[in-house]
């Protein structure tokens, strides 16, 4: 599908309203030519012939056709407006739909600078060409055929005379037409990274502050401001270039009327009223010619943003839910990996994982930085899809599960809190909307957020996020670990959950996670051995492989790396550790 052919699978749902538009349209510009040719009939017969008693009927004329184009113009005014809002409304819908459906690789290669601008400007230009362009085009061609059919009826010399500058008309806008499509690219590319640093700076604030770069980020968004400022001057070049060109078109009709219509009434080829007459449609073909260039300009600004729109929106997710995917609404929340390796731009992530989970047991994950412990959870909740291998949850491979009722069953604490503009409660109760506030509370007792939620001076009313109130970076963990536990889940990942609380926060998360070992199986993702030493599994992982698995004691009998990891947070293991190992 083209571009044009996606934009009119919006428009035929209002071509009802576009018809009628346009037949409005029609009407203006058939009873426009009504006004010039009484004014010269005025003229004629008022005027030189004194007939004065023709003078009311056609004024009265005047008035009627006057007030008639009027009314008619402001029906076909809310006809256009309510056809292109209604058309931005469901084009804007499908686009962000479209949007929620894409995968994490679309989003790591996406700007969202970018797609603010696909619903923003983009979206107005296309509002703009519906609502406006449409049909000032159509009226434009419609009156300089009308004038031009009646200036014949008055004079074919004359009308021949006008057609002259038709042929430059027709070649200006064909060059202009050429030339303002890749301007057109231009601005909107700039527009669109102007608008993602804007974005990217307010979003990292706190950073830029801390960094103390705010000359810095001035000096990036000035150079991005040329840009975009450039980029705009180059466009507005060509219909600087183009639009005196047809002012001058204009003009030289008008000095054509003057000049060689003032002769032929001194020669008594055409009377007086005939000339006024002929002068009266001359605003009909001036108007056109002087609309040429900026109509040109929309066209193009309109062709483009359909274009960039479509290119976002027609980008296929790699993840897809399968069209008859398995729908299981309760997992158990046994999970094998068998084989599983991940590749992504042509670099290794994870090899050769292996590892099973018995439903309500708890697995713990360590290993150093960019070893690959989040993607295996991205594998699980099937963010992204193995190259290689299973990942079987119930028996059932994720890739053949329901991608809805996969994740539905899974709650998700993750290492980048990100807390909604909302209150703390509709934080909290984010994956459960229709929850009561006792359960809301049940979850941030277990999360241990409740005494310091119920300290602030509203409560769980309290407005967070972006622009709300300050929290520390331990305080969103436990709201994000309680928006999961909320959710009550089959399976639940916590990544890197409690790094940023105490130890005794910790433990008390911990004792309050044993409570719903039996209906829940969950992965902790940690640096800190005290999170996942009570795990019934351990797995530890470098460089994208699991070099260990076993269990706390297991592993540091073993001597390896989680050993190691042990000896540097706690110091040496004590030897009565070593004896209970050998007694076993």
């Amino acid at each position: 599908m083209t571009p044009m052919k996606w934009f009119y699978s919006f428009l035929k749902k209002y071509r009802g309203h576009m018809i009628l538009g346009l037949l409005l349209t029609t009407v203006i510009s058939a009873l426009s030519i009504i006004n010039p040719y009484i004014s010269g009939q005025i003229v004629d017969q008022v005027i030189k012939g004194e007939n004065y008693d023709k003078l009311l009927p056609l004024v009265g004329c005047l008035m009627v056709v006057t007030v008639v184009i009027g009314v008619t113009r402001f029906f076909y005014q809310v006809v256009f407006e309510t056809a292109s809002q209604r058309l931005l409304y469901d084009m804007r819908d499908k686009v962000y739909r479209k949007l929620l459906e894409e995968d994490f690789s679309f989003y790591n290669k996406k700007r969202t600078g970018d797609l603010m601008s696909r619903q923003t400007g983009d979206m107005e230009a296309i509002r703009h060409f519906v609502a406006y362009v449409v049909y000032v085009s159509y009226q434009s061609i419609l009156m300089f055929l009308f004038a031009l059919i009646m200036i014949f009826t008055v004079n074919t010399k004359l009308a021949l005379c006008m057609i002259l500058v038709l042929p430059f008309t027709a070649l200006a806008t064909y060059r202009q037409s050429k030339e303002v499509h890749p301007a057109f690219k231009r601005n909107r590319d700039c527009f669109s990274s102007l608008n993602a640093f804007v974005q990217e700076n307010i979003s990292g604030n706190r950073v830029v502050k801390a960094f103390a770069k705010e000359e810095f980020e001035i000096d990036k968004f000035t150079r991005e401001n040329d840009k975009f400022r450039a980029a705009q001057i180059d466009a507005s070049k060509i219909w600087m270039k183009y639009v005196p060109v047809f002012e001058v078109l204009s003009y030289v009709l008008t000095i054509l009327l003057i000049f060689y219509g003032g002769h032929m009434v001194i020669q008594n080829e055409i009377t007086m009223g005939q000339l006024v007459t002929v002068n009266g449609y001359l605003w009909m073909l001036n108007n056109p010619l002087r609309m040429a260039g900026w109509l040109v300009n929309d066209v193009g600004n309109f062709v483009t943003s359909v274009e960039k729109i479509y290119a976002t929106y027609s980008e296929e997710p790699q993840v897809k839910t399968p069209a008859t995917g398995i729908i299981k609404k309760h997992l158990k929340g046994e999970i094998v990996f068998q084989n599983v390796s991940y590749r992504a731009d042509d670099e290794d992530i994870v090899m050769d994982i292996n590892f099973k989970v018995k439903p309500g047991q708890t697995v713990g994950i360590i290993g150093s930085t960019g070893s690959g412990k989040s993607t295996i959870m991205n594998l699980l909740c099937r963010f992204y899809d193995t190259t290689s291998g299973q990942v079987l949850v119930d028996g059932t491979d994720v890739k053949d599960m329901d991608l809805y009722h996969l994740r539905d069953n899974i709650g998700m604490a993750m290492q980048d809190v990100f807390l909604f503009s909302d209150t703390i409660e509709g934080n909290i109760a984010y994956g459960r909307p229709d929850c009561s506030f006792e359960e809301v509370k049940k979850a941030a007792v277990m999360a241990d957020a409740n005494h310091f939620i119920s300290a602030l001076p509203d409560g769980y009313d309290t407005i967070v996020g972006e622009r709300g109130v300050g929290l520390s970076g331990g305080q969103k963990q436990r709201i994000s670990l309680a928006r999961a536990l909320l959710k009550k889940p089959s399976i639940l990942i916590l990544d890197d959950t409690t790094s940023a609380v105490d130890m005794e926060t910790e433990s008390y998360i911990q004792s309050q996670l044993k409570k719903i070992e039996k209906n829940c199986t969950i992965f902790v993702i940690a640096y800190r051995i005290s999170s996942i030493k009570d795990a019934d599994l351990i797995l530890v992982m470098n460089n994208g492989r699991i070099i260990e698995q076993g269990t706390h004691e297991s592993l540091v009998a073993a001597g390896g790396y989680y050993a190691t990891a042990f000896r540097n947070q706690y110091g040496e293991v004590p030897n009565e550790v070593l004896v209970g190992m050998e007694e076993k």
